[in-house]
């Protein structure tokens, strides 16, 4: 890969080029995809498997960094005022105060971090990277959430609970991510 391919941005949605009602609409079709992701979920206690984490980064890395944070963020706010968006079809502010409000609130996170990686050649064209770009913010969904269950059940129960059940599920969301990124990579 050329110096000048890994200095052009990742965006093969071309979104920052796009109007305000292009970006407006990718918010509302990212909120549909996480919401839809949402209802895919194994139940597990205190917090369900969900490939929310597949679409929170898949987001951030299409849409670059800010857009896909807002994308998150607004889906977010869908879930706070009641719309039934989140996991097993259910919203309100009661769940951000709960077992997965860490995780919740480091999805946006995640999404910048996966998305600011993406614009700086950690992407499709490079699916090694693309692949430890989509772990990358797994990883930091895990931390986070781990640490605000951690102050709910203390932190050895935390980590039992809260992060190593997920980690094949990560490696595995990841990988699937990765996949996806490579599918919308320019050709050359």
């Amino acid at each position: 890969m050329t110096d000048l391919a890994l200095r052009r941005p990742f965006s093969p949605l071309r979104l920052e080029s796009r109007s305000l009602a292009w970006q407006a609409g990718a918010v509302v079709v990212g909120s549909l995809l996480l919401a839809l992701s949402s209802q895919i979920k194994v139940p597990m206690y205190p917090v369900p498997m969900t490939m929310q984490t597949f679409a929170v980064t898949l987001i951030g890395a299409l849409y670059g960094w800010r857009l896909g944070s807002v994308t998150v963020i607004a889906w977010l706010l869908q879930g706070f005022v009641g719309l039934p968006v989140l996991a097993g079809a259910v919203g309100g502010a009661a769940y951000f105060a709960g077992p997965t409000g860490g995780y919740l609130i480091a999805f946006p996170f995640a999404a910048a971090l996966t998305g600011w990686l993406a614009q700086r050649g950690w992407n499709g064209g490079r699916v090694g990277l693309a692949f430890a770009a989509m772990l990358a913010g797994n990883a930091l969904c895990l931390v986070i959430g781990v640490a605000w269950l951690a102050v709910l059940i203390g932190l050895p129960k935390a980590i039992a609970l809260g992060a190593t059940p997920f980690v094949l599920g990560a490696v595995l969301k990841s990988a699937l991510a990765a996949a996806a990124l490579k599918a919308f990579a320019p050709r050359s």
